[in-house]
């Protein structure tokens, strides 16, 4: 099987999902009007990036919870995404971002007995040898047996910014930052990991 160059460029172990989204939507995007577009000054743009963010973080619950309904629940969205062996159980999942060298990725951080798991919220083109689109899912799956350490981190500047970073054992690290319920979310992983 060769590989694209998102591929070789790509840090960490993407997994291709089986099933690619081959039908693609169209997107309506309007350009802002003179009469709706915001002064320059400094409260006015910082408005706006709060509002940026309100909104982004509830159109993510949004979808999460839309594709939670659509499939199932969150074990069947686990399902979906991983492979699961018999008597595998599904402990905590999170919305949260994958740090990459191109930047943060959006997703779910799903953690159970067997792995800890990320899979991108949106599917990303990328092109074959051939030059044929395909739609795919940045994923990640990482083996509690192959995990040496998982460190809580956080920003100096800004103390409310927390990130998760794991540790494998072939010496790449997987930076997890915006992660809900962070406290909650690090706990299980410590609790997935004593019991491997």
């Amino acid at each position: 099987m060769q590989t694209s160059l998102l591929h070789n460029l790509v840090v960490g172990t993407p997994v291709i999902s089986a099933t690619y989204d081959q039908i693609q939507k169209p997107v309506n995007r309007y350009l802002p009007g003179p009469a709706t577009q915001c002064q320059r000054s400094t409260t006015k743009s910082k408005q706006m990036r709060v509002r940026t963010d309100i909104s982004e973080t509830v159109m993510r619950k949004l979808s999460l919870g839309a594709r939670i309904l659509r499939v199932g629940g969150v074990e069947n969205v686990f399902k979906q995404f991983f492979s699961v062996r018999e008597g595998e159980r599904l402990l905590k999942a999170s919305q949260c971002y994958l740090s990459t060298t191109s930047g943060p990725l959006p997703g779910f951080l799903f953690i159970s007995t067997d792995k800890v798991a990320f899979c991108s919220e949106r599917s990303m083109k990328v092109f074959t040898h051939s030059g044929q689109m395909l739609r795919i899912r940045y994923k990640v799956a990482i083996p509690l047996k192959k995990i040496k350490c998982v460190n809580q981190s956080k920003n100096v500047q800004k103390p409310t910014q927390k990130y998760i970073e794991i540790v494998t054992e072939d010496n790449f690290d997987f930076w997890f930052m915006g992660v809900l319920k962070y406290q909650k979310t690090f706990k299980y992983l410590e609790q997935a990991l004593s019991q491997a």
